[in-house]
């Protein structure tokens, strides 16, 4: 808070108020009439950035703001020879504003900790050997970075041989992968192996750490559906305010008889104590301050609404592949022509699916070069692929083929089973294996503690999806689901009125992820799904997703608390002002300090960490 007070414009003419209402308090107590000078500089000081931004945005937005009400009332105090009453009021307004303005550069500060895990500078390798350095953000596409041991990735690309990364700071992974030549490396990311030369696939605008940071920034101007309530009623209720206060005064003078001078204080007592600034403070400190929590523990919310409707959540959907398994596939067994093999590993190759690249990864060392490579492959939506007369996919999709009854032998044994077909024929099959996350059965648990309904959907066999259900704990299961079946169970259960959060990872879940109530993507997944969310878990860590859930029950409790705490404020100092009990230094102390107050509850939230995961028993590798 030191530091920031001395690099603040505002901050530092805080501190210059301070001390001529400081300096004007004195000489006040010694008799100097001087005082009144030094309390004039204070209130230029102290009121500068309020009369700016009441002017400024009463002009742009053409309505009036509690700035405005906060200088008419410094003014006043003013008019009627109450200059250290008007410092004072300026001094906690202006202190209030300071202490917002600081928890905002707090939320923001997750931004600066996010970029600084980015280098800003790379190694380039021109043609001619010589290596320069460049900023991050000029590197172009194609450009060959050389990557040194302890080294982070600057940038997105493919390595050029066998590398160890540890992606920790991506997916909160602590043991380091391999990489194999061609693999993709991301921005942020740690070299633990030997030097490596690494081909540029994005640019710097374009990296999984850019959109992070993006998403963090988009979600800071977005503010919650309190925060947009309360921006709405500002105005019209300054308003009413100033109505009001020459409606009192002309009350006190002219009915109840009361001296104008005394009238007109009451009057600016009035002005002071219905002044809503904390009303104002109650919900935009606290979110920002959640937000940027989140953040820092790997959670990030695209704004405000999304942040207070976690907690909100009654029915929780969840993927499989990608979501609950980590989705790195193994090809356990198959039987398959060898000249059919080739032409499927080929189709593959077209594919980031993480079964088609398990695929390509288990025969890699398998030679194509008699496989037609200019005939186009073509997705089938929902169940797979095709080249030709070749389809590889689901085994729902080949019911209606020949010898599919040969295969079913296969579907019970709990792995995930891809028939190939030629025609109208099955031909052949993969078995493939996945592994649970190791968080993801403590995550459920703790979900459904909490009361929330929590469904698997998994375009996945019956076996496979019972087995994983029954390992992780979910209350229910939903296998052999399409993209368009999960859009139906999401509408399904909000038609019954339920709130309804969604986790997927892929691109198939997108769709899902966007009709949800709050759609969770997986920081590993695609970008179609972190851009289809309202929630993303960065590190794929759900554990810290439940972490968010029960930070969004705080921070609603404590937007609430705020809200009640500073009306029932203003309602009593109006009251106490009624019936000429309450003086202008008391109520300014009172009102301000109330103001004050809101704005650390909300902050508490910055501090707050998750408690330590538990140490988790390593999860059976399951056939999903």
């Amino acid at each position: 808070m030191k530091n920031y007070l001395i690099k603040s414009r505002q901050g530092q003419f805080l501190v210059a108020g301070i001390i001529f209402a400081t300096a004007g308090f004195f000489a006040g107590v010694t008799g100097n009439e001087f005082s009144r000078w030094l309390y004039y500089i204070a209130i230029f000081f102290l009121g500068f950035y309020a009369s700016k931004k009441a002017v400024v945005e009463t002009i742009k937005g053409r309505s009036p703001n509690v700035d405005l009400l906060m200088i008419l009332a410094a003014i006043g105090a003013v008019i009627i020879n109450f200059e250290s009453e008007g410092a004072a009021l300026l001094l906690i307004f202006a202190s209030a504003e300071v202490l917002e303005d600081y928890a905002t550069s707090k939320s923001t500060s997750a931004i600066s900790e996010l970029m600084a895990q980015v280098p800003e500078t790379a190694q380039v390798l021109k043609a001619d050997g010589e290596v320069v350095t460049i900023p991050t953000e000029e590197l172009k596409i194609g450009d060959q970075v050389v990557v040194s041991k302890g080294e982070q990735v600057p940038i997105d690309g493919s390595v050029d041989r066998k590398v160890i990364i540890n992606e920790a700071a991506l997916t909160g992974e602590a043991i380091p992968v391999e990489k194999e030549s061609g693999d993709e490396v991301f921005a942020g990311t740690l070299n633990e192996g030997n030097v490596f030369n690494l081909e540029v696939l994005k640019t710097s605008d374009q990296t999984v750490f850019s959109n992070i940071i993006r998403m963090v920034e988009e979600a800071q101007s977005r503010p919650s559906r309190i925060s947009k309530f309360i921006d709405r009623i500002e105005s019209k209720y300054v308003i009413s305010v100033l109505v009001l206060v020459p409606v009192f005064i002309f009350f006190m003078y002219a009915v109840l008889s009361v001296p104008f001078e005394e009238a007109f204080y009451r009057g600016m007592v009035f002005l002071t104590v219905a002044s809503p600034c904390a009303l104002v403070a109650s919900a935009t400190p606290a979110t920002l301050s959640a937000i940027s929590n989140g953040a820092k523990n790997g959670i990030l919310f695209k704004g405000g609404a999304a942040m207070e409707a976690l907690s909100t959540m009654e029915t929780l959907f969840t993927d499989k592949t990608g979501t609950l398994t980590y989705g790195e596939f193994k090809v356990d067994d198959y039987s398959l022509p060898e000249e059919t093999l080739k032409e499927v590993i080929f189709m593959e190759q077209q594919s980031s699916h993480p079964i088609a690249q398990a695929i390509v990864s288990a025969f890699k060392e398998v030679d194509l070069s008699t496989v037609n490579q200019k005939e186009e492959v073509n997705e089938v939506a929902g169940s797979g692929i095709q080249k030709g007369q070749i389809r590889v996919g689901k085994p729902k999709a080949f019911s209606d083929f020949a010898h599919y009854e040969d295969f079913k032998q296969y579907f019970n044994k709990g792995n995930t089973i891809i028939l190939v077909a030629e025609k109208d024929t099955v031909v052949g099959y993969f078995s493939l294996s996945d592994q649970l996350r190791l968080q993801a059965a403590e995550a459920v648990e703790q979900f459904q503690k909490e009361g929330i309904k929590v469904t698997l959907l998994t375009g996945d066999n019956e076996e496979v999806a019972e087995k994983v259900a029954k390992v992780v704990g979910v209350d229910r299961y939903i296998a052999a689901m399409l993209p368009e079946d999960k859009i139906t169970y999401v509408k399904d259960s909000q038609n019954k009125e339920e709130v309804v959060g969604m986790i997927g990872d892929g691109i198939n879940d997108a769709p899902a992820l966007a009709n949800a109530d709050i759609g969770i993507a997986m920081g590993s997944g695609s970008s179609v799904a972190m851009e289809s969310s309202d929630v993303v878990v960065v590190q794929n860590d759900l554990s810290r997703l439940f972490y968010s859930y029960k930070l969004s029950k705080r921070l609603n409790k404590i937007i609430f608390q705020n809200v009640v705490f500073s009306i029932t404020v203003i309602v009593s100092l109006i009251i106490l002002n009624l019936f000429g009990v309450l003086g202008l230094p008391l109520a300014v102390l009172l009102h301000e300090g109330s103001t004050i107050l809101v704005i650390l509850n909300g902050l508490r939230l910055i501090g707050s960490k998750p408690p330590k995961n538990k140490e988790v028993k390593p999860v059976q590798t399951v056939k999903a």
